[in-house]
């Protein structure tokens, strides 16, 4: 862990008050909880937000877009199938009802210090592998190893924590960490889908591979046809089929996921029946696209779901790896060309609500000014932040929605002016008074859908002497650029639990800036930002993460590294009225993996719909 040096005796002290107790008292339980206690007891025997006698069996089909050719979902390499991952089990698994809970799965127990220098997970004795061989430490060790050594850039920096992974009984492996405040560092290795050594020994684990690997979860790889679709089927005699963090999970008989070219086909296949369940992103689809004999009839439910999730930020993404977008003056003034109150109105049939914080829909978001420990952290690095972050409250630019922009553009022009821009009298284009570069860049885009947010924003900067060229790219090449940060800007986002962690350095740390396949899509490099990254993952407290994260949302809110774009407090769902589900949606949101079929609404369904065909 990154040492602090601004302000080392403050945030020292804020670290030491937590730690009072012995680092030799040792947890041993059934879970782990980040920070306070569990909501489950050790007896517990499922979840509140499942049914535990739900029925199994039926098919469910979904969708996926563009095409796959890997069944390793842990590799750079490749495009993953849909549901690749589903096929294994990890040691534990966090609830959807807690900040950031998890109870044993291949894990028993799970025991660490008070200080959390180092985890140690015992394996169920009955865990085993579709091939019928137990689940061994020695697979646990295995996967570590290869995960870090062979998989993904993101491992060996998510798992660069970790001193020493050993063997330290029959059926229990024992991580050591290294020396820093780490407390989150026992729940990612609970997070680790083991791997089977036996299988993959004698075979390349850096390439891709069409032939189905060999699992220990609730599905297996049934059928497939590469870029049109994957089946999986569940396990009949899966193991951990009585495991309470598994109970009344994984009700699907099969699981079929159908590929299409992009969403605008998706969306038409999905209403024509080819498929079953969709989260609706679009908010013009939303509106306008279901009104249809189907949903009239009751057919196809539509329906919303609140939960209390952080939204994240979603937005226009700066490369700041590009000269033209590193001065943080450039970077505001085309904040005030995204006229989101029109495009809201407009385009977006007032769904959303504008972001503001990294961090939206939750606790953790900065608001106001900052106080008590979020003010003392700010305040002893201020000569290395944005002075803003001190004194303002961050709120994106805004207009009355009339698509009037002229103010807005005022602004924006006097800050390029700041940073050295002029409009040249001849061309009329935006042009650096030192170098005569003009200010030109490209918008990529993976889907045509955004282009009716894309090209308005464009118009705009063009009324600044700004050229902007919009272009959409196949999957692919988009999953390839993306991978090595070839581009100008983007439309970008950064999902966020409620209880933020490691997973931070792989959005904003320097070191990820670099890092091939890393999260930090805006290229950020700033020794600040990296200090208050290292003080979230040390929080000692849920109080401490709180402050702390507030701080880093503050200045990532003051860098300007996006345009930001929107949230919404709930999902939209839509779906063929053939699956049950339980009564409670827990703070995650609706967690489709706890539905079902129901046999009599799937039988309803058909004979209406064969009815309708026959007339």
């Amino acid at each position: 862990m990154a040492m602090i040096r601004t302000g080392l005796s403050l945030l020292a002290a804020l670290s030491l008050a937590a730690f009072a107790a012995s680092a030799e008292e040792t947890y041993k339980g059934h879970g782990i909880a980040m920070h306070g206690d569990l909501k489950y007891p050790a007896d517990f025997t499922h979840f509140d937000y499942v049914n535990p006698n739900a029925p199994k069996g039926g098919e469910v089909r979904r969708s996926a877009i563009g095409g796959y050719d890997s069944f390793n979902p842990f590799i750079i390499r490749g495009r993953p199938a849909a549901g690749s991952a589903m096929i294994y089990d990890s040691l534990m698994w966090g609830s959807a009802d807690e900040p950031f809970s998890q109870y044993g799965v291949l894990a028993e127990t799970v025991e660490t210090p008070k200080d959390r220098s180092w985890v140690a997970f015992t394996l169920r004795a009955q865990a085993r592998w579709h091939d019928g061989k137990p689940v061994t430490v020695e697979d646990v060790v295995w996967t570590f190893a290869t995960l870090k050594e062979k998989g993904s850039p993101f491992f060996r920096f998510y798992y660069g924590g970790v001193a020493k992974v050993e063997k330290t009984g029959p059926r229990t492996v024992k991580f050591s960490f290294k020396p820093g405040d780490n407390r989150e560092l026992p729940l990612i290795l609970g997070q680790i889908q083991v791997l089977p050594k036996h299988y993959w020994e004698g075979r390349d684990f850096k390439k891709t591979t069409l032939k189905p690997p060999l699992g220990n979860g609730p599905y297996r790889i049934k059928t497939f046809e590469p870029n049109r679709n994957v089946v999986y089927e569940r396990v009949a005699d899966y193991w951990g089929r009585n495991v309470p963090a598994m109970k009344g999970l994984n009700n699907f008989g099969t699981i079929r996921f159908e590929y299409y070219r992009d969403s605008t086909v998706a969306l038409e296949a999905f209403k024509a029946g080819n498929y079953d369940f969709r989260r609706e992103n679009s908010s013009k689809a939303w509106a306008t696209a279901y009104d249809i004999p189907a949903v009239r009839q009751g057919w196809i439910k539509k329906e919303t779901f609140e939960h209390g999730r952080s939204t994240g930020m979603q937005g226009f993404v700066f490369n700041l790896r590009k000269p033209i977008f590193q001065d943080r003056l450039v970077r505001r003034a085309l904040a005030y060309a995204f006229d989101f109150e029109w495009s809201n109105k407009t385009l977006f049939y007032g769904q959303y609500t504008r972001s503001n914080s990294f961090f939206s829909n939750s606790e953790l978001a900065a608001a106001g000014l900052p106080q008590g420990e979020e003010k003392q952290i700010l305040e002893a690095m201020k000569d290395r932040i944005p002075p803003e972050a001190l004194t303002t409250e961050y709120k994106a630019p805004s207009t009355d929605g009339k698509g009037n922009l002229r103010s807005n553009l005022r602004i924006a022009m006097k800050l390029l002016r700041q940073a050295g821009w002029r409009v040249d009298k001849k061309t009329r284009k935006l042009t650096h008074a030192k170098t005569g570069k003009r200010f030109e860049f490209e918008v990529m885009l993976v889907s045509p859908l955004f282009e009716r947010i894309v090209l308005p924003y464009a118009k705009n900067l063009e009324r600044l002497g700004i050229e902007v060229a919009t272009r959409i790219v196949d999957s692919a090449q988009y999953q390839r650029r993306i991978l090595d940060f070839d581009y100008d800007m983007i439309v970008g986002s950064w999902g966020q639990s409620l209880s933020p962690g490691n997973e931070q350095r792989n959005s904003w740390s320097t070191e990820a800036a670099d890092r091939s396949g890393s999260r930090n899509l805006s290229g950020i490099k700033d020794k600040a930002v990296d200090e208050l990254v290292e003080l979230v993952i040390g929080a000692p407290t849920r109080e401490s993460l709180v402050a702390r994260t507030r701080a880093l949302d503050r200045v990532l809110q003051w860098r300007h590294i996006v345009v930001p774009h929107w949230h919404i407090p709930y999902d939209r769902m839509v779906y063929w009225d053939k699956f049950g589900r339980p009564k409670v949606t827990p703070v995650r949101g609706a967690q489709f993996m706890s539905w079902w079929i129901d046999p009599l609404k799937a039988e309803d369904l058909a004979k209406r719909r064969k009815s309708t065909k026959s007339n």
